[in-house]
């Protein structure tokens, strides 16, 4: 069964190009987040930038899910509605999970943004959560195992006083947005299914600063911590590759524009 996620080089290129697209249109994003803007305003700016580069919001109608982002904020770890309702405040952090699809491929990434002036503590919440990304990226690599991808990320980020959260895990990526195999943020080294070149997987830690305890909220869809503690969420588009994973997604296109 692994053999049919396993993707060619001119079906990564592909994905590559979906992938870029998701990170293009949260650059476009991050020059726009501050306190006042809506959640749902976010959501119709990301739309009309993926349909004008000629894909697909992926997410919009994905299991019924209505909106083209997921716009998380503060204590929501994923999946939460944008709403005209919902409006960025001071201090405020928001996860945006982004998926497109383009030439039958999807793209799929994620970035926790500050919106103004945002604590130390939320600082080094998203700090610890990024980097464990890249710790995990490093196992994504021909003969390692998902559990090593997982372990490395747990335990970089419980060392430093953070909880992983357990529902919510990465997966396989490709013509669907989900595909095997899933991609814990925990583990043990050497369990879980070979990697092998080929695969394409969404490698995403949800790192919370509390307790790893969810609750879903009454739409159905938003996942929050349990205990109203912030949480931090980033995620990359990899390609297995031998000796070094091929990172599908971009976060420079998107520091670009927090810096400007």
């Amino acid at each position: 069964m692994m053999n049919l996620f396993l993707k060619t080089d001119e079906e990564i290129e592909l994905l590559r190009e979906s992938n870029l697209l998701v990170s293009k249109t949260l650059a476009e994003l991050a020059k726009i987040i501050k306190p006042g803007i809506s959640t749902s305003y976010l959501d119709k700016i990301a739309e009309e930038f993926i349909r004008d580069n000629g894909a697909l919001p992926a997410f919009k109608g994905y299991n019924g899910f209505p909106a083209s982002l997921c716009t998380s904020v503060n204590e929501q770890v994923v999946h939460a509605i944008p709403s005209e309702k919902v409006f960025l405040k001071n201090g405020d952090i928001i996860s945006i999970d982004c998926g497109t699809l383009k030439n039958g491929f999807v793209g799929d990434s994620a970035y926790t943004f500050c919106v103004g002036d945002v604590s130390e503590e939320k600082k080094n919440l998203l700090k610890i959560t990024k980097e464990s990304l890249f710790e995990g990226i490093k196992y994504a690599v021909e003969g390692k195992r998902i559990g090593d991808i997982g372990y490395a990320i747990q335990n970089y980020c419980e060392k430093a006083g953070y909880s992983v959260v357990r529902e919510m895990v990465g997966h396989g990526v490709g013509r669907e947005m989900h595909e095997s195999p899933e991609v814990p943020n925990y583990g043990k080294q050497g369990m879980g299914k070979m990697l092998k070149a080929g695969m394409t997987i969404c490698i995403e830690p949800m790192i919370n600063m509390g307790s790893r305890d969810l609750i879903i909220e009454s739409d159905g869809w938003t996942a929050r911590t349990k205990d109203f503690k912030c949480s931090a969420h980033f995620e990359h588009a990899v390609a297995v590759k031998k000796g070094v994973a091929d990172i599908l997604s971009d976060f420079e296109i998107i520091e670009k524009n927090l810096e400007n």
